[in-house]
């Protein structure tokens, strides 16, 4: 069993910046990619970017440029630096683990991106 806590969302204007947080807890064994999810009002949920054990790293079209993925360490923490937001970046970010073979989900952070 693990469990993830983001933190970090908040309200901010359009090409401002903002950083969210991932802490994972619980029984953490071999934890491989952890991601950052979002899912806007009315919209799909879509992975925005992903980060493996050994630093490889994924992004959404749509962010590639502006936000970074980080992980501090192999397992527990992991950070979504995000720049010259959007308001279409507005939305509920998730952050996802992978432990053999189940996934784990946070509650959700919202971030809220005005024009």
């Amino acid at each position: 069993q693990v469990q993830l806590v983001e933190s970090g969302g908040g309200l901010v204007q359009a090409g401002g910046s903002l950083r969210l947080s991932c802490v994972a807890s619980g029984y953490i064994d071999s934890i491989n990619v952890m991601a950052w999810y979002r899912q806007a009002p009315g919209k799909q949920r879509e992975l925005v970017a992903a980060i493996g054990s050994r630093g490889s790293t994924n992004y959404a079209d749509s962010v590639k440029g502006r936000f970074t993925i980080a992980r501090v360490n192999r397992q527990n923490t992991v950070f979504l630096q995000m720049n010259s937001l959007k308001p279409e970046d507005t939305a509920v970010y998730y952050c996802n683990c992978d432990q053999h073979g189940t996934d784990y989900w946070g509650k959700g952070t919202l971030v809220t991106v005005s024009s």
